[in-house]
């Protein structure tokens, strides 16, 4: 037996030796170069490809099979011409006796200078999917022999290849994508590739570095790659631990900039359970970081995204202009500290930022951001925030509209110069003629236009345009292009208000419509707020309803129309004494001289009302009454919104010198019960009532409606009952006309 056993190894060993010289011979006295028309063929009959072979073929049979080309390339059989593919070298090799058991052990894999171009042409369809497919004379043929065959094939179950890889190593390849639908290109460039060894359920080391390119917009992107794959095909589970990415990007999104970023985290996509998790996640893009976690389900269907994230403070406004995206003129310091904390959830077409934690420099808002299709750009928005000053945000004024303010500046302080109302000597000031507001545009048209918009706002405490709102609510719509606001109102002053309206930029010229309700407000505080000296103090009481188009504050007031009434309760005319001006008009009146100047500068009244009527611009005010200590008064006349001005004709009746001790030029006799003291009021609407002056022309209708008065009185007295009361009436008639 021991006999037989030697002789039996003696016998394998002699097999193994000729299996072993035959693999040598085979590898060194058979040149596949030869060969190579009989081995495009096979690639035409076997894998549809066209291959091209211009360099050597280099090959090994046992114990690996080794295989090696040189400056080969592969087209579609239905672009021969057209090679899809190119490399300057592929080297691999495989263990002979592990094929057997369908393990693949290979060592090291190298490819050098492979260069991949994929195209779509204007029909949509990509080169890539001919690859593998008959050449088209043949497709039907083949195609059906290809089914027979398929179903003359007993069903079976495939077991995954084993896989077992030294290591994969890439130089210098290039990936090239271009669509002739709408001239989009996209390329990977100086890929270099290397990877330790890839076992099955192993992680294996894996390094990428590419320089990515867009020309639609023109983007470069110098990008690395760094961490451990680990992947099952049995479980459909892969990895990709502890993975970093680095890099740089430039480009005409980045107006010229340079941005620098890092992303890392783990990575799982698990296939079976049709899931993928991105934990530990850090983001960095120059001064923003940013830390979260994303989970993302229905990978077979239509993928939802789940997750939360978190951005630390940092300066917006810097970082913004850092990739190349300048914030219009703000106040020092806006948007220099800006933090959030959310959490995510979304789709291929949405996305949302739910419970919501935002801090704006001195604000904090709560709530809800969302983008429900990217597409259609459609913007949902409900926020609460504590404090926030919109004022630090907007625009400077254009440069055009502080020279149109300072040009009617100039013209009102002239007005106001010679007013001197105290004295009430000098002339009406003349109408204004300078207009104070802007022609620049204020609408962003093409933006409305594509806006599609839902916001629920609201704010402990607002300030906007100066004027600090308590408990503000704001609710506004805009679809194609029609901008409703639906709601705006507050606290302000101590006083409420609210306003709606609409805003149509489908037009030519942009329609504006507002309704809005002013209740108790001081209304020397919003004058304040914008800057204004106020003419008159009192709380306002406003119901307005106006309609303007264009496109500036000028076009918008020239268009002005419809309707308002108001009631001013409790007020005072700041620098204006009326009881002076009455004093001296009852003095010319009564030919006396006063004997001093009523004390205080200032006239107090209990109420003025009345109603506007807006043409064009123009607000006419036929009713206004004012109720005066003393005294009653009556207005009709014109507010030009346009350059600011007044126009009025002011009716008093008098009551005269109401003191203790009055002044004996200042009495009121019987004579003068009823009768109406004429004012005019002309000039700048700043100047309130510095701008009135008694009526001189109608001073003398009263004059002599008074003398009338006085003949009637001594004819009463000299006819006594001498005559019949018909008789008196018709004589006093004639002297009362």
């Amino acid at each position: 037996m021991k006999a037989f056993g030697k002789i039996l190894g003696l016998v394998l060993l002699g097999l193994l030796l000729i299996i072993v010289a035959l693999g040598f011979a085979l590898s060194h006295l058979f040149d596949p170069n030869d060969y190579k028309d009989e081995i495009r063929q096979i690639a035409r009959d076997k894998a549809h490809i066209e291959l091209t072979l211009n360099g050597d073929i280099g090959w090994s049979l046992f114990p690996w099979l080794g295989l090696e080309l040189h400056d080969a390339s592969v087209a579609t059989l239905a672009a021969p011409n057209q090679p899809f593919a190119d490399l300057q070298m592929l080297g691999l090799s495989v263990r002979v006796l592990p094929l057997l058991r369908k393990e693949v052990q290979m060592s090291d894999v190298r490819v050098e200078g492979l260069n991949l171009r994929l195209t779509r042409d204007k029909d949509g369809h990509g080169n890539w999917q001919d690859i593998g497919q008959p050449a088209p004379a043949t497709a039907s043929t083949d195609a059906g022999s290809a089914s027979t065959e398929t179903a003359n094939k007993p069903d079976s179950v495939s077991q995954p290849l084993k896989l077992d890889i030294d290591s994969l190593t890439v130089n210098n390849a290039r990936v090239e994508y271009n669509d002739e639908r709408n001239g989009q290109q996209f390329s990977a460039e100086s890929i270099q590739l290397s990877t330790g060894p890839i076992h099955e359920a192993t992680s294996t080391p894996v390094k990428l570095t590419a320089f990515l390119g867009t020309n639609k917009p023109v983007m470069r992107v110098k990008t690395e790659v760094d961490g451990k794959l680990r992947f099952d095909r049995v479980l459909k589970r892969y990895q990709f631990e502890d993975m970093k990415m680095v890099g740089e990007a430039s480009g005409e999104p980045l107006q010229g900039k340079t941005m620098t970023y890092a992303v890392q985290g783990q990575i799982l996509v698990d296939l079976a359970a049709n899931v993928a998790e991105w934990s530990g996640l850090k983001v960095s893009a120059n001064q923003l970081r940013a830390l979260g976690e994303l989970k993302a389900s229905n990978l077979d269907s239509t993928p939802q995204i789940s997750g939360g994230l978190s951005i630390a403070q940092l300066n917006l406004a810097t970082f913004l202009d850092s990739i190349g995206h300048t914030l219009p003129q703000m106040a020092p310091g806006s948007l220099s500290k800006v933090e959030l904390v959310s959490r995510l959830s979304g789709s291929p077409t949405s996305l949302a930022f739910d419970e919501l934690n935002l801090k704006v420099d001195d604000s904090t808002f709560t709530g809800r951001i969302a983008i429900d299709d990217f597409a259609r750009q459609a913007l949902r928005v409900q926020l609460k925030g504590d404090t926030f000053d919109a004022d630090r945000y907007l625009p400077p004024k254009s440069a055009a509209a502080n020279s149109a303010a300072a040009a009617r500046k100039t013209e009102v302080q002239g007005s106001e110069a010679g007013a001197l109302a105290a004295s009430g000597d000098t002339p009406l000031p003349e109408a204004p003629t300078k207009s104070g507001w802007s022609t620049t545009k204020i609408i962003p048209v093409t933006r409305l236009k594509a806006l599609d918009l839902e916001a629920d706002l609201s704010f402990g405490q607002l300030t906007l345009t100066r004027l600090p709102i308590q408990n503000a609510a704001l609710k506004v719509s805009s679809k194609d292009g029609l901008l409703t606001l639906q709601n705006l109102s507050g606290n302000l002053y101590k006083g409420t208000f609210a306003a709606n309206g609409s805003l149509d930029v489908r037009p030519m010229l942009p329609l504006a419509n507002l309704q809005t309700r002013i209740n108790n407000v001081p209304v020397e505080k919003i004058l304040q707020s914008q800057g204004q000296k106020p003419p008159v103090t009192g709380l306002l009481t406003l119901n307005s309803n106006v309609t303007g188009s264009g496109n500036s504050q000028s076009a918008l007031i020239q268009s002005l129309n419809g309707t308002a009434n108001f009631v001013l309760n409790d007020g005072v005319l700041l620098n204006a004494n009326l009881e002076q001006q009455l004093c001296k008009g009852i003095s010319v009146l009564n030919r006396k001289t006063l004997s001093g100047t009523p004390p205080g500068k200032d006239t107090p009244f209990k109420e003025l009302k009345g109603s506007l009527v807006f043409r064009n611009g123009v607000a006419s005010n036929p009713d206004m009454i004012v109720r005066i200590p003393g005294m009653s008064v009556k207005g009709d006349g014109d507010i030009d919104l346009r350059v600011l001005g007044m126009d009025y004709r002011i009716g008093i009746i008098i009551e005269g010198d109401t003191r203790a001790m009055p002044d004996p030029a200042c009495q009121v006799g019987k004579n003068f019960v009823g009768i109406e003291l004429p004012l005019r009021c002309r000039g700048p609407l700043e100047l309130g009532a510095k701008a009135c002056r008694l009526d001189k022309e109608g001073l003398g209708k009263v004059a002599a409606k008074v003398a009338g008065n006085k003949i009637s009185e001594k004819l009463e007295e000299k006819l006594g009952d001498k005559v019949s009361p018909e008789l008196k009436n018709a004589l006093k008639g004639l002297f009362s006309r």
